[in-house]
């Protein structure tokens, strides 16, 4: 699946950089003003502020009506990002658009200015970078960190106010196209009708297709959100569950991240009363998450959609390898995480990691004594010596400590499968092969420990092994069936992004929802609506 488009701005404020003063000024009055101002502190400015203007020799900008009324607009225009216009005083800028310059006091004109410009700067810095740090709400935060606002907004040395900047943003890839597929829903959620039975349309108990009690409300439902061209308004039986009404809710389901089966149980319920406030409130934390990390994704990469259960390659723009993917369940929950691929092991061994030997192992064995030679484990101490699980005092060991660790000997029915892509953290997380194959088949795929398996794992090998002279399909199939483990170099270090985010595409490019599986939502919702500091 794709995820929503990472947004940009359009803001046209073409200044050349040999730009005067105010009109009936001496052209080199006002930029002294400026830059004496700066020099000595007495403005509050933003330091990227300051080398905005020290690189455009401070040179005004707002000396025109025009490029006021062009800022003004990209403020209005920010619901389309999922931002709120409200914090930019749009009133206010528009009552400095209608001042004469020229009758202002020169210190007056120099806080305008400057004002003027800190205002653009927190408005180009939301929009490619979000509202909200990250940082405040997520310990293991380790993406870029976003650049000055000012600095290079046009992917040059250029200032934002460079008149390169004047172009139309024209989006050239698939996750920077899906903007403007994001802006129209965001409109067009926002227009839905009241559900016409109100606050909740279906009751809570889940019913099949054939509840013919349930069928009225669910086809009120779907015809509210746009659905009644598809023959569910004047149906000649309301109560009838037709072939119309099932292709609907199929529809329905894939929008909202369920398995299309027609059938309305519990999640269809719970997915049809969530009213259109709410699913505006999902689009917009998914856009400041995917601005949170856009600059990670400029190049080559490779993406595990967490919600979606998806991951994908990209090499040189283009779609390079794609998998399902199993991640963490929601008590040990996938972080996001920016990471790299340092090299595979073939035939990994698994040491069990200390929340898993905690809450799973020792309480295994407790129950079962062949609990480790059923799994293939055995005990080792901290110099690799095996141990004698029957010495140890199982019942005390999650109490007293345990000293030792627990290591699964490698092969193709061990925990990490065949293969393992050993990433750089110090959380125990990374991409692997699984035995448990038959999981891949299910539409609900958060079932790990918190590391992410992959379905496909050989074929992403063999990219990042870039070596078609000497491993070919053949010869990985060969090494893996070997049995011995090794660590192999990979010649492609490639980016690794573990993204969160409830809102995107599909895989055919369809606006789609998904469940919020580790409950994230509502931190980031928050933090979006907190009073500006």
């Amino acid at each position: 699946m794709a995820l929503i488009g990472a947004p940009q701005t359009t803001l046209a404020v073409g200044v050349a950089a040999a730009d005067g003063g105010a009109p009936g000024q001496p052209a080199a009055a006002l930029p002294a003003l400026i830059e004496a101002g700066l020099l000595a502190g007495a403005y509050d400015v933003d330091e990227t502020v300051q080398i905005f203007y020290r690189q455009r020799g401070f040179q005004p900008v707002w000396n025109r009506p025009e490029r006021i009324h062009e800022l003004i607009a990209a403020v209005e225009a920010l619901r389309d990002h999922g931002l709120d216009p409200s914090e930019f005083e749009a009133d206010g800028l528009r009552a400095e658009a209608s001042l004469s310059v020229a009758a202002l006091p020169p210190e007056r004109q120099v806080e305008r200015e400057l004002r003027l410009t800190g205002t653009l700067a927190r408005l180009v810095q939301q929009i490619r970078f979000g509202r909200v740090d990250p940082r405040g709400l997520y310990r293991m935060w380790n993406f870029s960190v976003p650049e000055q606002a000012l600095s290079a907004p046009c992917g040059s040395r250029a200032s934002l106010m460079d008149r390169r900047c004047r172009r139309p943003w024209k989006p050239r890839r698939p996750i920077c196209r899906s903007i403007a597929n994001c802006a129209q829903r965001c409109s067009s959620i926002a227009r839905w009708r009241p559900w016409a039975t109100g606050q909740r349309c279906l009751a809570a108990q889940p019913c099949g297709r054939a509840s013919a009690a349930r069928v009225p409300a669910v086809r009120a439902r779907l015809a509210a959100e746009g659905e009644g061209a598809d023959g569910l308004v004047g149906s000649d039986d309301p109560a009838r569950y037709d072939d119309a009404l099932a292709q609907a809710v199929m529809r329905f389901q894939r929008r909202a991240g369920l398995a299309p089966d027609a059938a309305i149980g519990r999640q269809t319920v719970d997915a049809l009363n969530i009213g259109p406030a709410q699913r505006v409130d999902q689009i917009r934390v998914s856009l400041e998450r995917l601005r949170w990390v856009a600059q990670d994704m400029q190049g080559d990469h490779l993406l595990a959609d967490i919600t979606a259960y998806h991951a994908h390659l990209r090499l040189g723009g283009l779609p390079a390898w794609s998998s399902r993917v199993i991640v963490g369940k929601s008590a040990r929950a996938t972080p996001a995480l920016l990471d790299s691929v340092q090299h595979l092991v073939f035939n990994p061994k698994w040491v069990v990691p200390p929340t898993i030997l905690r809450e799973d192992v020792i309480p295994g064995v407790v129950r079962n004594p062949e609990y480790l030679a059923d799994h293939r484990m055995r005990v080792v101490d901290r110099s690799g010596q095996a141990v004698d699980p029957a010495l140890i005092d199982w019942q005390n060991a999650r109490r007293s400590g345990f000293p030792y660790m627990i290591v699964q000997a490698s092969g193709a029915d061990g925990s990490l499968g065949r293969i393992k892509f050993s990433l750089a953290n110090p959380y125990s997380i990374y991409l692997h092969d699984t035995n448990a194959r038959s999981l891949f088949r299910r539409d609900m795929r958060a079932l790990s420990s918190g590391c992410v398996r992959l379905e496909k794992p050989q074929e992403l090998a063999l990219i990042l092994l870039d070596d078609a002279a000497r491993w070919t399909p053949e010869a990985l199939e060969a090494a893996l069936a070997g049995g011995k483990t090794r660590s192999v170099p990979v010649a492609r270090e490639i980016p690794v992004l573990l993204h969160y985010a409830t809102a995107g595409l599909d895989e055919e490019g369809r606006f789609q929802f998904r469940p919020d599986i580790y409950d994230r939502d509502a931190a980031v919702l928050a933090a979006l609506n907190a009073a500006p500091r």
